[in-house]
């Protein structure tokens, strides 16, 4: 039964994987082996889980009430319903996050940093682009980040080639943001809700390799594009009923909402999404009152309940078949055996983080971070969290396939795989590698 369930996990991640040659939905495919996975471990339970195996005191407890079939009840009730808690905290927090950021994006807030970039100068224009995409990256999120400055670089760079390195360097720039904060990237809100990073140690520890991995495709840019840019007209699409002050107080609540997260799990250490509903009832409420300022059209597009339509819930089922299949993977013992041998192949954890990170370049970071989880068990605020979280964070950027951003990025702009792999793989493989010596030279170890 181990090599039917593993024979699945391939086949379908392969199926992920080939997602725009077979055409069928990646989150299709993670749904399958979520629950085929699943369904295959508790029908043969006997096999993985021995009475000796179980804790005393759920074996005790199961005894006093009767229950027969122990190893099935621990399967599903230990292992089952606690993994799906942690993954529904997971998706509840993404969903708000995303909602949030829609319901600010519909009242054009993000207007008011884009149109305030006039430059024409490319090198310049490079390093504007460059950091605001590292911080806002950092603030909202990688994907969302890429989506506004792909939009802005399209009424900014006119000639293909050139806003394609934008555009590279802006998936480089969003997933090294990301990676340092505990909401700026899907991989890093994993290991802070599950208790592995602490809010502001992950920005002591990697905020510096984070920047470096920015930083060094910057400058290789620069040296390699010097001049102008054709000017470009710019088209102002935003409606004439929302105001300026509109624009202003949701960008501002959007990111006090955000920011807020992290301080709320601070003072009642309740889980991140109860603090991420909590902002998102705050903006829902007063998108509600100002509503009533809007013409009757511009408010059936901004409320919450259309932002809720334009979320992707494709992404959040895709999520929560991957971290079901993974997480059978761990009820079955297969990720901590794999820990095993990596220790025992590898030199040490370090290098086991630095491959995962190349290894996200190719596979889909969300299921590597959740296979790590599950394959150690190390206190919070371990080195190796740290290392994991810089290395799935921007590890991605070697490929435009790689992360949430590089896809994001290769749809709106239909840039080319081959393209990306000759012009900017290069340079993002040679700042993840120097970010990730400059993160294991900083870490703090005990």
């Amino acid at each position: 039964m181990h090599t039917l369930i593993l024979v699945v996990f391939v086949i379908g991640y392969l199926a992920i994987a080939l997602e725009h040659k077979i055409h069928i939905n990646k989150a299709a495919s993670a749904l399958f082996i979520g629950v085929v996975c699943w369904a295959l471990y508790v029908v043969d339970v006997g096999a993985f889980i021995t009475p000796d195996t179980i804790p005393d005191w759920f074996r005790m407890e199961a005894e006093s009430e009767g229950i027969e079939q122990v190893p099935l009840h621990f399967a599903i009730d230990a292992q089952h319903l606690h993994q799906t808690g942690e993954i529904a905290s997971i998706l509840f927090f993404l969903m708000g996050a995303m909602t949030i950021v829609e319901l600010v994006d519909s009242h054009e807030s993000f207007a008011l940093i884009t149109d305030r970039i006039r430059t024409t100068n490319k090198r310049v224009l490079l390093w504007i682009v460059a950091i605001l995409t590292f911080f806002m990256s950092a603030v909202l999120d990688n994907l969302t980040t890429t989506i506004v400055m792909v939009s802005l670089l399209k009424k900014l760079v006119h000639d293909r080639d050139d806003r394609w390195k934008f555009v590279g360097l802006v998936v480089i720039s969003a997933n090294a943001g990301g990676a340092w904060t505990v909401i700026g990237d899907v991989t890093t809100t994993m290991l802070w809700i599950q208790h592995k990073i602490g809010t502001v140690e992950v920005m002591q520890e990697i905020f510096w390799g984070s920047l470096v991995c920015m930083l060094v495709p910057l400058i290789g840019f620069s040296l390699t594009m010097p001049g102008t840019l054709a000017p470009v007209e710019r088209e102002r699409s935003i409606r004439p009923d929302i105001r300026p002050w509109h624009q202003w107080l949701f960008l501002v609540l959007g990111l006090i909402a955000l920011l807020g997260v992290p301080v709320f799990k601070t003072f009642t250490h309740l889980p991140p999404y109860m603090g991420m509903m909590l902002s998102l009832s705050v903006l829902w409420i007063v998108s509600e009152l100002v509503g009533h300022t809007l013409g009757e059209e511009t408010r059936s597009t901004t409320g919450v309940l259309p932002a809720l339509k334009r979320v992707d819930m494709s992404s959040i089922l895709f999520f929560l078949g991957i971290l079901l299949a993974v997480g059978s993977l761990g009820a079955t013992g297969m990720l901590q055996s794999t820990a095993v041998w990596l220790d025992s192949v590898l030199p040490n954890r370090d290098v086991v983080a630095v491959v995962i990170g190349l290894v996200s370049a190719v596979v889909d970071n969300v299921p590597l971070v959740a296979a790590g989880m599950e394959m150690y068990d190390l206190p919070m605020n371990d080195p190796f969290w740290m290392l994991l979280a810089y290395c799935a964070g921007t590890g991605g950027s070697c490929l435009i396939i790689g992360s949430a951003a590089g896809v994001a990025a290769m749809g709106l702009e239909h840039i080319d795989f081959l393209w990306y792999f000759r012009k900017i793989t290069l340079w993002a493989v040679i700042g993840y590698l120097i970010g990730a010596v400059v993160v294991t030279a900083t870490l703090t170890r005990v």
